[in-house]
């Protein structure tokens, strides 16, 4: 079977990355943007970096900034209705995964208005149309919601998220401007630079691996480790680094899939609306550790681009150790809870949040076939 990357058709990275969002909108011949963000970050003057620019250059634009973290069926359907009536020709999406996955949904339902109903685009759909064009711009630096096809919604009818994977949506320009990321506090600079590094580790060691993907994640994996504690400590530098490390991260899972640290994330923040970054910070130890005996001499690499010394001499089991250990302590000096119950998880609920797990789109990615029962004690040791 042939190996398939997608990415996004431009990019643009480093300071002043935004400055080029007014040409690439005239460029591409847009008439009315939407901007879709959030109440915070038009508050607290972030997303209007954007929006002055976009007001110097003449362009005209409506701002929808119903967005909450975890975003809802119901915050999509509203943003469709309020696209429309805008009769917006681009979106111009500002913020974290949730502002960026809410466009990402919206974008696709004004073009394939078949899918309204929203829960219809779980998995791969095979929707017919390209979404409406989105210029994507990122102001947190872990969920690289920019560069990929997936995006995760939602469901509180049903309370549980549902990811969708399509190649139709992946924003036509992004933008990784790390001064859109400096305002970041300390908690969700963590949250979501673990996030990043979930992606990286399993992205290097699910099932749909391959040679470039491979390339990809070491590299990002190697960045993120230098950079992620210089970041949450809000040095400039860090910041940068981690804007790149995360891209760079979503530029290959994004294309081979991810693993059970996300199958069981996911309906953490369902149940709990746990920050997403938070609830997989908090699983990747005890997942690594789990999946240590079906990955390879791929531990070993991880420890060498983590700088583990004795890595290259150390027996395999060592080896696979020194590596969970290594992000184990990152972990821990950033901040993350080392247990769920911390995060609210109630011991009660374990079984029917494991059945959720299981079902996940991302767990059969994971390099170890699991079953309910072990995701269960997973869930357990970690309370």
């Amino acid at each position: 079977m042939a190996n398939r990357m997608i990415l996004n058709e431009t990019s643009y990275h480093g300071k002043g990355a935004i400055e080029s969002v007014p040409a690439e909108f005239h460029k591409r011949g847009f008439k009315k943007a939407v901007v879709i963000t959030d109440k915070d970050l038009i508050q607290f003057n972030v997303a209007t970096k954007v929006t002055d620019l976009l007001d110097n250059a003449g362009i005209t634009y409506e701002i929808y900034d119903g967005i909450v973290p975890n975003p809802t069926v119901e915050n999509v359907q509203a943003g469709v209705a309020f696209v429309k009536k805008a009769q917006a020709d681009v979106i111009i999406a500002i913020g974290g995964g949730s502002p960026i996955d809410t466009a990402k949904a919206i974008g696709i339902i004004v073009e394939n208005p078949e899918f309204a109903d929203v829960v219809s685009l779980e998995g791969e759909v095979g929707t017919k149309k390209p979404a409406l064009p989105i210029l994507a711009i990122p102001t947190t630096s872990g969920t690289a919601a920019e560069v990929t096809i997936n995006y995760v919604i939602t469901d509180k009818a049903k309370n549980r998220k549902f990811v969708c994977v399509d190649p139709h949506d992946i924003p036509v320009v992004a933008f990784i401007d790390s001064e859109m990321m400096m305002g970041m506090p300390k908690g969700l600079c963590a949250a979501t630079g673990m996030d990043a590094m979930t992606h990286a580790i399993e992205g290097f060691i699910t099932k749909g691996a391959w040679e470039m993907s491979d390339m990809l994640h070491l590299k990002a994996i190697e960045i993120i480790g230098r950079s992620l504690r210089a970041s949450v400590a809000g040095e400039e530098k860090g910041r940068e680094e981690m804007a790149l490390g995360q891209y760079i991260a979503g530029m290959g899972f994004s294309n081979v899939g991810l693993g059970l640290v996300h199958g069981m994330a996911h309906p953490l923040s369902a149940w709990y609306n746990i920050p997403h970054g938070v609830a997989c910070a908090a699983l990747l130890p005890s997942v690594m550790k789990y999946n240590k005996e079906f990955t390879g001499e791929k531990y070993r690499e991880i420890a060498k681009v983590l700088n583990v010394e004795g890595a290259e001499a150390m027996s395999l089991e060592e080896v696979r150790t020194a590596a969970c250990t290594a992000i184990d302590q990152m972990s821990k000096d950033v901040g993350i809870p080392s247990t769920i119950s911390e995060l609210g998880v109630k011991a009660e609920d374990i079984p029917k949040i494991a059945e959720d797990a299981f079902k996940d789109v991302c767990t059969p990615g994971n390099p170890r076939d699991t079953s309910l029962e072990e995701i269960i004690t997973i869930y357990n040791s970690l309370m």
